[in-house]
């Protein structure tokens, strides 16, 4: 491990000469995307922009936003690829296709240069968490069309780190090998972190615990796990290990990382990315400290860059430095939920992330897994948790107290046997909507 978190000179700069570099990048970015690429050539003369008299940065929120179903829209139409590209089909080397969690999945193509920019961006997310060329990184995840932790591979080689991959195995043999290769760091999901610590404790004549184990850091990404207190505890308890949240898309890049000296909240990458907080019903920028949809104009990835991206992810962003000595916006709390899940149970707004916070408070649930169905005109909500203590009534009956004391709702809480509930090596499914009939 690192002995002291590197910051580079740019992640150091005033506000002032972030936004300066800022502008310069953007500019070079609508000129280039200007009558090359055609879906946002196309976009902007949609919206009457004249890109060549823009004024930017100021008129950057003259400039339409982008949503997914746009592109979705776009590859339909000028299938496989669609028309969001600033290069020759040829000049393409990269593909991957997002998880496909809320809907049609999105194919996405890179060029040799854009894919060194995500890599670039990745070594932002190492430095932060202080992991060099001294490291070893384990990868227990399988390497599929999904972007997940392809750039973290690439970008730790180039770091000169050890990188192992650990695709097409079963938990227990990834337990094994980190037992004999002893890495330093972990990528992974939060899911599939606290799935590892329950693999270990289950294993005949095994360790038992990851506490002792080699693994110093988990980084974390794909869900809001990492960010969330006692999904957080569970894991750093369980490993003995210090955890890093990250996020990012596949369409957008590796935006955000974690720093080691301030736990809690994530740096957003002003060095790469133009950031907005926009209110999500109106559009219009809401001040640091207050809750709004994160959009985002990736600024290096040329061949197949988005602008002012509505990502969905709901955050709240502060300027003041940091005590890393950064100066770029941090996101407390990280992602704190998306605007697309919320869900209105018998007239009270639920996000996923919400019931994750309230039901991992209770250590001995093990799984858990809450399902909506719609009764009458209402929609109602039930809990199965799998507990792992000798009372497993005492259990559902303190995640029932906690439920109603923060929500306000009475949810009926049922145990399961263990191992009934399903697991996951990626994104969690643990929230499931069921659709009335009258809506399929």
């Amino acid at each position: 491990m690192m002995n002291l978190a590197q910051v580079p000179v740019a992640e150091r700069r005033s506000r002032h000469e972030i936004e300066a570099v800022q502008a310069s990048r953007l500019n070079a970015l609508i000129e280039l995307v200007d009558g090359r690429n055609r879906f946002y050539t196309e976009k902007f003369s949609r919206a009457g922009i004249q890109v060549a008299g823009l004024d930017l940065p100021e008129g950057l929120g003259r400039l339409p936003l982008t949503t997914k179903a746009e592109l979705v829209a776009d590859q339909d139409a000028a299938p496989p690829w669609g028309t969001a590209l600033s290069e020759p089909l040829a000049n393409y080397t990269r593909y991957n296709q997002t998880s496909s969690t809320t809907g049609h999945p999105l194919r996405w193509l890179d060029t040799t240069d854009s894919w060194q920019w995500m890599l670039e961006c990745w070594k932002a997310v190492y430095r932060a968490a202080r992991i060099g060329p001294a490291d070893r990184i384990f990868f227990p995840f399988s390497f599929g069309p999904f972007l997940g932790f392809w750039t973290a591979f690439d970008a730790g080689v180039q770091l000169g780190a050890h990188c192992v991959p650990a695709g097409g195995m079963t938990s227990e043999m990834r337990l094994g090998l980190i037992d004999l290769l002893e890495p330093t760091v972990v990528c992974c999901t939060p899911t599939y972190a606290q799935r590892l610590v329950e693999v270990a404790g289950q294993l005949d004549g095994g360790r038992g615990t990851l506490a002792d184990s080699s693994v110093k850091v988990l980084i974390v990404a794909g869900e809001p796990g990492g960010s969330i207190p006692a999904t957080r505890q569970q894991i750093e308890t369980g490993w003995g290990a210090r955890v890093i949240d990250h996020h990012g898309l596949t369409e957008v890049g590796p935006i955000s990382f974690e720093c080691w000296e301030n736990p809690g909240f994530v740096h957003l990458n002003e060095c790469e990315y133009i950031c907005e907080v926009l209110d999500p019903e109106t559009g219009v920028r809401v001040p640091d400290g207050q809750q709004g949809e994160l959009v985002v104009t990736n600024l290096g990835r040329l061949a197949s860059p988005v602008i002012r991206y509505r990502t969905r992810d709901i955050v709240v962003r502060v300027e003041e430095p940091c005590p890393c000595g950064r100066t770029l916006s941090r996101l407390q709390g990280g992602i704190l939920t998306r605007a697309d899940d919320m869900i209105c149970v018998r007239g009270v707004n639920i996000y996923p992330a919400a019931i994750e916070a309230i039901v991992r408070t209770v250590r001995e649930v093990a799984e858990y897994r809450a399902t909506v169905r719609s009764d009458s005109a209402l929609r109602v909500m039930s809990i199965e948790v799998e507990a792992s203590a000798s009372d497993p009534a005492a259990v559902t009956k303190q995640v029932e107290s906690k439920l109603r004391a923060a929500l306000g709702l009475t949810v009926p809480v049922s145990a399961v046997e263990p191992g009934t509930l399903p697991r996951f090596e990626m994104k969690a499914k643990r929230f499931i909507v069921e659709k009335s009939e009258n809506s399929r």
